[in-house]
This record gives structure tokens, C-alpha cells and sequence, in this order.
């Protein structure tokens, strides 16, 4: 056993592909090696932005032998009705390049037939690693990929070395022009030679040595106990952030963090603004004191040592001061102008050739939202329509043109420094909310409802409009603002009638722009809610039963849906659950057979007929006064407890008696009660 060595030299590849760059190349080294019958003990990729490298440790020497079974005809056809070869079996045998008697008689499904058995013997593993590992390199696949010179090879960016061992030997293969040497680089600053190596182990040794940090674990627990010992050496702590972390790591090959400064006055610009800037712009981290205010301080990572870093600082803190600058500019700019003035500009703004500016859109988002403020009695018409009008102004500050991701947050500030009612400020703020998976939640009652009117305006509009989420396509983001309505309403358990909310959506669009009826439209977002439903339910641990039985019934309140599921969840694992599905599958197996609506119960003639119909009327409005209370639990069980004379009704009466009134009275005592089931969800879903 040998352990392989692949190293892929290249030109700086962006931080962003790398994570993903490596699953690739360890997935797809694993599938040609186990194509090859090449086993191994473990897999390795180590990365920085400079190099990819492939460790396989335990490598088998020799391939494994394979054995292939190639299926001939049945063995009746092989053979002549006396026993011998036909020509048939002959044929197959000779195209196969076998004696007649070297074949097998193997049985498939029942039946006998003749198999030729190849037996592939293992070549050397060294033999065909040359081309095993340039099918490993060029499979490898990047969000973009780019040639260059006069080659037509693909890759993130271009290959400069590539280095190959096998054990101690040196492998040789090439990439177009680029041929394996034994030959490495280290940093490209601070090792500008090319370094010899003679072994895997010497490999390993020697990139340290020349200021190569291989192993991206390692490289980001240096990154990251560099930035919080500079940190606390300075009084404060950095601000935590993976991603950036994780970016920082793919820049550098040998970190070294340091602490700049920055001038006070730019603290009065809001926090948000100068974190972006050092995020976005700088790859800085921001620090923080222990109050957790924002510090006139920040924390670089330099790919280097610590030679000459007072000028890296210096350096630095002139860019960062640039940025900065611009940054008060804006903000000082920006307060010139109230929120009102800029809102006017966005009648000029396109939202969609289709439906119009961005000031039609705040119109129908504004309708919408007072329907809904008055539907759920949360917040005061006119903060709603103050709140409605201003929520997009600041799309037109110089701000939010230079940081788009600070859009709502800017507005909430100049909505505070302009004196709005703080409810304003914090709903222009909050109906962007939730931006991405995790976040938080709108919290103040103007912010819950301007933000479901905003995303069920955006979801009713495209889909109106004939523009859908497909597959992986969805460029407006309709699913995670499905999403958002979803956790909205479920977190504030809200009672909302979503297709009304919908079709009221509707009605403020254009009649010339729907691309089908409106009742269409509905139906079509209603059941893209629902795909929505089954995942955010089952992320939560329901079962998948319990979903498909409650997401098959009609929704029209998602949180009256959220309420059955709890209640159907728990009611499964309690005693009387058997009683329960005993009742509804008796009286549905034969109710969903024939649909009776009308029935005397002049009809029933014996007295266990007459026992369940007392039983189903008492049942009856205890019944729907708990399904109105929403006590679901009650409910089903009340139902359970017509399980006693449902039972006694079966084992003493035919149903499908030749009589058609009796038939019809005995179907439409078991219709209601099935229907009764049906009304909390479909439990014949139910595992």
C-alpha cells in the first residue's frame, strides 16, 4: 500500500469557489478511484487560493480484479432440443471469444440462461495513474471556468504546476503544455523559487518552511485566535462572522492579523454603514468594546509575516479612510432630503416592464397592507399608510445606492433622524424582513403587516403575470418570500384568510395583466404555499403523514393548519388514536365508495342503526363547537368515542342490502361520519 500526492499549482482562485472546489475534487477522486478498482484508506484535500492538493493514504498497488457477467440467451435456446450446442449458443460463444463449455448456466427471475464470465486482471496502479489523474483534474467543475493561451482546457483559473507521487515515485502526465515536475512553490512573496521535492513526506515539510499554510483547518483556527489575541490586546473583541472567516482563509497561504485605526468622527455615521464598508470593501473585521458598541478600530489579515507591518497598517488606514469618507458624505447628503421628497422620485424607478414603478407597486403594497392591518386589527391605519408610502425611499439615497444591502436599514435611520414615529422608522426597517434563511422576524405590529403586504404583493404579482419559480430558476426570490409569510404567520399565530388576501392582492393589479383567471391565480399560489408548508413542517419534526393528511385538506389559514398538525401530531401517540382510525376507515371505505347527501332515518329499521345514528347526533355538535373553539384534540376524540357502536352496527347489519332506502340511510350515517373525519385532514394519508 501507497499513499498518492497531487498537487494543482494555479493562479489566485476567487475565496468563494474554494470550499466548494474541494468537495469536488475529494468526490470526484473518490468516483475514479472506486471506477478503477483502486481502493484506499482515507482522502484528503488540502486548499489555499494558490494550490489544490489530493492526499489518498492506503493506496492499494495493483487494481482489483473485475469480473464481468455478460448474459447470453435462455439456456432452451442455447441448447437443441438433444442437449447440444445450438448455433445460437455457439454464436454467443465465439462473440465472446469462450469454448461453448466455458460458459455458465446462471438463473434470472425463474428463468435459465447461458453467461460468459470475463475475468479483467488488475493492472499496475502506477500504469494508469498518469491518466486517472487527468481525468481527476479536468472533471473537477467551477460556477466559472475560463481557458487560456491557445489552450482548450477549462479550469477557475490557470494551471501553473502540477506535481504527482506515488509512494516515492514520481508520477509524470500532462495537462496540454503543462507537464508534472517534481518541483513546488511556496508563497508567492515571501518563497520566490521553486522548490525541489523527492517525497510525499518532504512535501509536507517543506511548504511550512517556505510560508505555506496547506491545511484550511489549520489556516482558520491561525485566522481566527490572530484576530481575537489582537483584539483583546486592544480592549475589545472582534465582531463574529464565519463567512468572512471563511473567505479570509482562501486569501491568504500565511496569515498575519494586525489592528488599524480610524478616526472618531466617522463614528457618527450609523454602524451599519462602516460595518459594511470594512466587510464588503475591506475584508476587515469591525471590534467592538463591551458594551457592544462600535470601536474606531478594525482587524486585516495579511498574507505575509510580520515584516515591514507598520506599512501594511499604514497603508490600510489610508484606504479604509477613503471609504469611510465617502461614507459620512453620503450620510450627510442623504439628511439634506426627507424620506417623503426621495419617495416621490420613485414613480421614475421600474419595478417590472409589466407592472409598472416602483410607485405602482407601493400603491397596491399599501392597499394591501391597510386590508390586512384591518383584517387583524394590529396596527393604526394612517402609521400603516405613512409606513407604506416611505418604506422604499431610501432605494433612492446616495447611501443605499453605494451599499444596496443596507436598503430599509438606512431608511429606518432617516426616518428616526427626521422625527417619524418610531412604529414608521421601524417598519420601514422590518418589511424587508426576513432577508435570508434564519433571520429574524418582523416584531412590531405596522412591520408584520407591511412586510406580509409587500411579499404577497411581490409572489401574487409574478404569478399573475405568468413569471414562476422553476426548478433551480426563481430570480425573484418567490420562494424565500413564501417562505417569510409562512414563519410571519406562524410566529404571531395569525388568522389569516390567505386565498381572500390573495385574490384582494389581485384586484389591485391590472385586469390586462393577469395571464389567467383570477380563481387560477389563487389556486396555483395556494398550492405553491403549500409545497412551502410541507417543508417548513417537516423541518420542525412532523411527521411526513401527519403533513400530507393535513396539507390535502383546503388551506385557508396557515395557522389554523399549524394548530392541526400539534393536534394530530400528539393525538397519534396517544391511547385513543386506535379507536379513532378504526372509526374513520370503517365509515370511509365504504362512505368514499358512494357519495350520499340525502337519506331518511325513517329508513333504519334495527336498533343498532338507530344506537349509531344517537351516537353520530350527540357526537355532531359537541363536535363543532370544538372545531370551532379549535380544540382539535377534543374533537378527535369525541369521534373516537363512536367506536363502540360503529362496531356493534358492523358486526350486526349489511350495509349493501338490496333495500335502496335502507342502503342509502345505513351509507349516509357512515358518509357523515367520515366527512365529520374530514373535516380536521384526510387520514387516509395517514401511515
Amino acid at each position: 500500500m501507497k499513499d498518492l500526492l497531487l498537487e494543482i499549482g494555479i493562479e489566485e482562485v476567487p475565496a468563494a469557489y474554494m470550499p466548494a472546489a474541494v468537495n469536488n475534487l475529494q468526490k470526484i477522486a473518490k468516483q475514479m478511484l472506486t471506477e478503477a478498482n483502486i481502493s484506499f484508506t482515507e482522502l484528503k484535500v488540502f486548499a489555499t487560493a494558490r494550490r489544490m492538493t489530493l492526499l489518498a493514504e492506503g493506496m492499494s498497488e495493483v487494481q482489483s480484479d473485475e469480473l464481468t457477467e455478460i448474459k447470453g440467451p435462455k439456456k432452451s435456446i442455447a441448447y437443441d432440443g438433444e442437449g447440444n450446442p445450438s448455433k445460437a449458443g455457439q454464436g454467443f460463444a465465439r462473440a465472446q471469444g469462450f469454448e461453448f463449455n466455458d460458459l455458465i448456466i446462471n438463473t434470472v427471475d425463474g428463468v435459465e440462461y447461458v453467461f460468459a464470465i470475463k475475468k479483467t486482471i488488475g493492472q499496475s496502479t502506477a500504469l494508469i495513474m498518469p491518466n486517472l489523474l487527468e481525468k481527476i483534474i479536468l472533471g473537477m467543475s467551477f460556477p466559472k471556468s475560463m481557458r487560456w493561451g491557445y489552450n482548450s482546457t477549462r479550469f477557475a483559473r490557470p494551471i501553473r504546476w502540477l506535481l504527482a507521487f506515488f509512494g516515492d515515485e514520481f508520477i509524470e502526465f500532462s495537462i496540454e503544455n503543462i507537464k508534472s515536475q517534481p518541483y513546488t512553490m511556496g508563497h508567492r512573496f515571501l518563497s520566490t523559487d521553486w522548490i525541489k521535492v523527492e517525497s510525499i513526506p518532504q512535501y509536507f515539510a517543506l511548504l511550512p518552511e517556505h510560508q505555506v499554510i496547506l491545511d484550511q483547518e489549520v489556516r482558520r483556527s491561525m485566522v481566527l485566535n490572530q484576530i481575537n489575541d489582537v483584539a483583546a490586546a486592544c480592549g475589545g473583541h472582534p465582531m463574529e462572522n464565519d463567512d468572512l472567516l471563511e473567505e479570509i482563509n482562501y486569501l491568504v497561504e500565511y496569515p498575519t492579523a494586525f489592528v488599524g485605526k480610524f478616526s472618531k468622527e466617522y463614528l457618527s455615521v450609523p454602524p451599519e454603514v462602516l460595518i459594511t464598508s470594512m466587510i464588503e470593501h475591506q475584508r476587515y473585521y469591525p471590534m467592538f468594546d463591551g458594551n457592544e458598541s462600535l470601536l474606531p478600530n478594525f482587524i486585516g489579515v495579511r498574507n505575509g509575516g510580520q515584516d515591514f507591518l507598520e506599512n501594511v497598517i499604514a497603508g490600510n488606514e489610508r484606504v479604509l479612510k477613503a471609504r469611510l469618507e465617502d461614507a459620512l458624505f453620503f450620510w450627510n447628503e442623504d439628511l439634506k432630503k426627507d424620506l417623503a421628497s426621495l419617495a416621490q422620485g420613485l414613480a421614475n424607478v421600474m419595478h417590472h416592464e409589466q407592472l409598472g414603478s416602483l410607485s405602482d407597486k407601493i400603491k397596491r403594497v399599501e392597499e394591501l397592507a391597510v386590508y390586512l392591518g384591518n383584517a387583524l386589527t394590529l396596527s393604526d391605519e394612517d402609521i400603516i399608510i405613512r409606513s407604506a408610502k416611505l418604506c422604499k425611499a431610501d432605494l433612492l439615497s446616495q447611501m443605499v445606492y453605494e451599499f444596496p444591502e443596507l436598503q430599509g436599514i438606512m431608511g429606518r435611520y432617516y426616518a428616526i433622524e427626521q422625527k417619524e414615529k418610531i412604529e414608521v422608522a421601524e417598519a420601514i426597517f422590518e418589511h424587508y424582513l426576513p432577508r435570508f434563511a434564519g433571520d429574524e422576524l418582523p416584531c412590531n405590529p405596522t412591520g408584520i403587516v407591511l412586510s406580509l403586504a409587500d411579499k404577497i404583493d411581490n409572489i401574487t404579482a409574478f404569478f399573475a403575470i405568468g413569471i414562476k419559480p422553476s426548478g433551480s430558476q426563481d430570480p425573484y426570490a418567490l420562494r424565500r418570500q413564501a417562505l417569510g409569510v409562512i414563519n410571519i404567520i406562524l410566529e404571531n399565530k395569525l388568522e389569516i384568510d390567505l386565498p381572500a388576501c390573495i385574490g384582494k392582492s389581485l384586484k389591485t393589479l391590472k385586469a390586462t395583466a393577469l395571464k389567467q383567471t383570477a380563481s387560477d391565480i389563487v389556486d396555483e399560489i395556494m398550492s405553491f404555499f403549500a409545497q412551502r408548508l410541507r417543508g417548513v413542517f417537516s423541518d420542525r419534526g412532523y411527521s411526513y403523514d401527519v403533513i400530507d393528511a393535513l396539507l390535502s385538506t383546503q388551506v385557508v389559514s396557515l395557522s389554523d393548519i399549524l394548530d392541526r398538525v400539534n393536534a394530530l401530531q400528539e393525538f397519534k401517540n396517544s391511547a385513543d388514536y386506535q379507536d379513532f382510525i378504526v372509526v374513520f376507515n370503517r365509515a370511509n371505505n365504504l362512505a368514499k365508495k358512494e357519495t350520499i347527501t340525502t337519506w331518511s332515518k325513517e329508513a333504519l329499521v334495527e336498533k343498532c342503526d338507530f344506537e349509531l345514528y344517537e351516537a353520530m347526533e350527540s357526537m355532531k355538535n359537541t363536535f363543532k363547537s370544538l372545531i370551532d373553539a379549535k380544540e382539535y384534540n377534543k374533537a378527535l376524540l369525541s369521534l373516537a368515542s363512536l367506536r363502540r357502536p360503529l362496531d356493534e352496527f358492523f358486526t350486526q347489519v349489511m350495509v349493501m342490502v338490496d333495500d335502496t332506502n335502507l342502503r342509502s340511510a345505513r351509507l349516509g350515517l357512515l358518509f357523515e361520519i367520515s366527512q365529520s373525519c374530514l373535516i380536521i385532514a384526510d387520514f387516509s394519508k395517514l401511515a
